[in-house]
């Protein structure tokens, strides 16, 4: 699927993402054409290209934040479930072909 368009913020391009991601027959999102508005007064600054991870058989949140965040980070699985509300209703309810944010820790 490509999306195009402007979008008024960050948070809303990310959720672009994830719903067109998990949308059963999508295999690849491509948001090249996806822009984010500056908001009114400001110059355009370029926004960090946000993180998604496609969810694979055998990925639980804590193996992802792992992969994500670096050994011994699985404690932030948390945070990936919350950036993930309310698609995510439980965190050890996910399935293969999901598309899940990945926040960024800084």
């Amino acid at each position: 699927a490509v999306l195009k368009g402007v979008v008024k913020d960050q948070s809303i391009f990310e959720k672009a993402v994830i719903a067109v991601g998990n949308t059963l027959g999508v295999s690849k999102v491509q948001a090249d054409e996806l822009q984010v508005a500056p908001a009114p007064g400001t110059a355009a600054a370029p926004a960090k290209e946000p993180t998604f991870y496609t969810v694979k058989k055998g990925d639980n949140l804590w193996k992802i934040a792992e992969k994500s965040y670096g050994k011994g980070q699985g404690v932030k699985n948390t945070v990936i479930f919350e950036a993930n509300k309310p698609m995510l209703t439980h965190p050890d309810k996910i399935y293969p072909g999901q598309v899940l944010r990945i926040p960024d820790l800084a």
